[in-house]
């Protein structure tokens, strides 16, 4: 007699023993994305998360052995605040990444200085058609809350971010958890991406995923939205 049927699990995990680790083996499987796209096509793309936990693997990757004149590099999704604010993640990536090598990499913002992302939802559409597609990697956090990208649970336009089918490339994203306007590339941009990694940190946060890795809700823990359209397994990067 047979068993029950069990779900694939809908993540391949890698774990190291510390962040500094991890950021190495992040930057690797990063630059080796990139590599692999210029040989091909002749230039690459590449969509980086903010906020704190990236910064050793910026740095790392900012090392990287690459053609970066080759290469554009853009925000998986961005505060509504210019970049001489703190909660920038423009001037994250300008700071940590787009230094020594990777300073030649072309890099596109998605802040456009208008009043709200609404109002700037054009100009950062038409700004993004010069990236390379689909992205050659796509690296996401994830929050304690299960959000991804600026996918949050309670999110005003969270169903139009993350429907599998949507065309549009970018959505203006506000609430309450968001802390500012948002604008954030749309699920099917990130998904599409030739390599597709989480990158997570902590016991916390390796228990939220392991909540999202079971069936529910995708609007109560949003990172479920990408594991469910991920093309393969999703990859995750881990260290407690």
């Amino acid at each position: 007699m047979s068993g029950p049927v069990r779900r694939p699990s809908p993540i391949a995990l890698a774990t190291y023993a510390d962040a500094a680790a991890l950021a190495r083996a992040l930057a690797a499987h990063v630059a080796e994305a990139l590599r692999a796209r210029i040989a091909r096509d002749g230039t690459a793309s590449l969509a980086v998360s903010g906020g704190r936990t990236p910064v050793r693997f910026l740095e790392a990757l900012s090392g990287a052995p690459i053609d970066w004149s080759r290469v554009a590099v853009t925000l998986v999704d961005e505060r509504w605040v210019p970049e001489s604010s703190e909660r920038s993640n423009a001037a994250l990536v300008r700071r940590h990444l787009l230094d020594g090598p990777a300073a030649a990499a072309r890099f596109v913002p998605l802040y456009t200085g208008d009043p709200t992302p609404e109002a700037g939802l054009a100009a950062a559409e038409a700004r993004i058609t010069s990236l390379p597609a689909p992205f050659s990697a796509v690296v996401l956090g994830m929050g304690d809350d299960g959000h991804t990208a600026s996918f949050f649970p309670g999110a005003e336009a969270l169903a139009d971010a993350i429907d599998p089918a949507a065309t549009a490339p970018l959505v203006a994203v506000r609430a309450e958890a968001a802390g500012e306007p948002r604008i954030t590339f749309t699920l099917p941009r990130l998904v599409s991406a030739d390599t597709l990694l989480l990158h997570i940190e902590g016991m916390g946060k390796r228990a939220v995923l392991e909540r999202a890795c079971a069936p529910g809700d995708v609007a109560e823990l949003p990172i479920r939205a990408v594991l469910d359209n991920a093309r393969a397994p999703l990859d995750v990067l881990w260290c407690p």
